[in-house]
Order: structure tokens, then sequence, then C-alpha cells
């Protein structure tokens, strides 16, 4: 039993792992407009879930006015405008270096840990602050192999920069309102419902634009890569990382949230036989041992 205090821990920690093959898995929907896949993927989620629902239909009939709320805004935040802003930031790759739209992305903890201690009343201690700090950093030094990100600062800069800090503020305050509709919903029950209501939003702002929400027209590669997305990065990490999130704090899970880097820099190791820089190795170490000492805390506040 005394194992089990760690699954909160471990599943975000997946979860953040199966995020860091996103991008591989999207470079090859490059030509489908970013509206039209965040639409496909929340479907055919939703309809994955829909069991599931049913399910839970007495804890959502009962939901109470704030959790609605706080399911709103994760299904809208952090299912449309979080995806929207940073595949808008990414489209200016062509432009500015990757490198300033994930710095300026880090600062989701921040975010995070700001509203967790303010909404929830989450309790920042000397020692989680060490913590914070410490993988902060570390996301950041896995992140950047030369240890700075490249800046130069014009107009396509700031436009990008601008959507990195938004997808930035979107993604941390799901975090957190996430953890509060967690309070009244299961995790499974909190996922499909931020699918469907992701979904409903995504259709009405298509229609609102004047295109066609049925708009189907993929190869089959495109078809296949959205149905992988579903099944691995997208449905299936939301729903682990919803288990997890509803067994440890928010100011926790988004520290470890930060092994998407981590876990990105090994991809670029072991698939693309790119060498590990010596500072990458320090922020690994550091990420590393500032979740496990986190997941010790949890694991002793929660005995």
């Amino acid at each position: 039993m005394r194992n089990l205090k760690y699954l909160g821990p471990v599943a975000i920690m997946c979860a953040a792992v199966l995020w860091s093959f996103d991008g591989l898995l999207r470079q090859y929907l490059s030509e489908v407009p970013a509206l039209m896949v965040v639409l496909l993927e929340h479907f055919f989620g939703a309809l994955l879930l829909t069991p599931l629902l049913f399910k839970g239909w007495k804890e959502i009939k009962t939901l109470p006015n704030r959790a609605w709320i706080s399911v709103l805004w994760v299904s809208l935040f952090g299912g449309l405008l979080g995806t929207f802003f940073y595949t808008k930031a990414l489209s200016y790759i062509n432009y500015i270096d990757l490198s300033v739209v994930v710095l300026l992305q880090k600062f989701q903890p921040f975010f995070a840990i700001g509203l967790a201690a303010v909404l929830l009343r989450e309790p920042l201690t000397k020692n989680y602050l060490i913590c914070a700090v410490a993988a902060i950093a570390g996301g950041y030094l896995v992140t950047f192999e030369n240890g700075l990100p490249v800046m130069e600062m014009d107009d396509k800069t700031l436009i990008a920069g601008l959507m990195a800090l938004c997808a930035a503020f979107a993604w941390g305050s799901s975090t957190v309102l996430g953890k509060h509709a967690l309070k009244h919903l299961s995790f499974f029950s909190l996922t499909g419902l931020r699918l469907w209501i992701t979904t409903f939003i995504t259709v009405v702002v298509i229609l609102f634009m004047g295109n066609s929400p049925i708009n189907v027209s993929l190869s089959k590669t495109e078809w296949l890569t959205i149905l992988t997305i579903v099944l691995s990065t997208g449905t299936v990490a939301l729903f682990i990382y919803y288990y997890g999130l509803k067994h440890v704090l928010a100011t926790h899970a988004t520290i470890y949230e930060l092994f998407w880097p981590l876990s990105a820099m090994l991809i670029d190791l072991f698939i693309r036989g790119r060498t590990l820089m010596p500072g990458q190795f320090m922020g690994a170490l550091l990420l590393i041992g500032a979740s496990i000492f986190l997941s010790r805390q949890q694991k002793n506040s929660t005995s």
C-alpha cells in the first residue's frame, strides 16, 4: 500500500513523457488547420470516454456552480486556447528560433504555483520553493543545450512570445482549476466532460469563423496520426494526468509536468542520436532530484 502513495506523481510524469512525443506526431499534421486538429482529436477522445460519463452521471448532476466554472475553464483554456496559442507560436519557427517559444512556455509553473496558492490556498513551504526553483532550473537546462535561448527582437518574435505566454497561462491555470474540479468529480468524469465541452466550443468557433466543421479532406496518414494522438499523447495522456492530479497538489503537479522537456531530450538522444550536453545532464539531475523529494513530501503528507 505504501507504493500506492507514489502513483499520483508517477502518473503525471508518465503523462508528461507521453506529451513529449506529441511534437513528433503533429509534424505529420502541418497541412491541417490547427482548429480542425483540435476538433477531431477531442471529438474522437470524447467518443472513447462516453461510457465513463454515464458511469459518473450522478456526480455530474450534483456538480456545484463553482465546479462547473472550473470544468468550463479547463475545457476552454486547457483544451482549446492553450493548444491554439502554442500551435500559433510554433508556426513562427520559420522566422524565429524555437527556443524563444519554448522558453516563454516555461512560465507555466509560475502561473500554476501562484494561482494554486491564491485560489486553492495550497501552502508554499520553504522546502517546496527550493524544489520548485531547482526543478524549473532543471527544466530550463535540459531545454537549452547551450545554456541560453536565441533571441532576436522583432515583430514576429513578439507575436510568437505573446502566444507562448498565453499558452503558458492557459495550461498553468488549467492545472489549478482542474484540481478544483477534481474535488467534486472523479478523474474519468472530468476527462470526459472536458473533451466533450472542448469539442462543442471548437465547433462553435469554427462556425463563427465561417468555416465548415465537417471539412474532413485528410489523407490516410493524417487520419492515422490523429487517431494515434487520441490513443497516446491526447486522450490517454489526459486520462492518466487527471488520475495523478486527483492525488497530488496542483503546486506539485506543475513541477512533475516538467518531465516533458526531460523526456523530449531523451528522445533526441536515443532517436535522433544527439549528444547529451553537460548542462542538460545537470538539469536532468536537478529535475529528477526535485521530483523525488516532492514525491516523498507528498507521501508523508498523505500518510
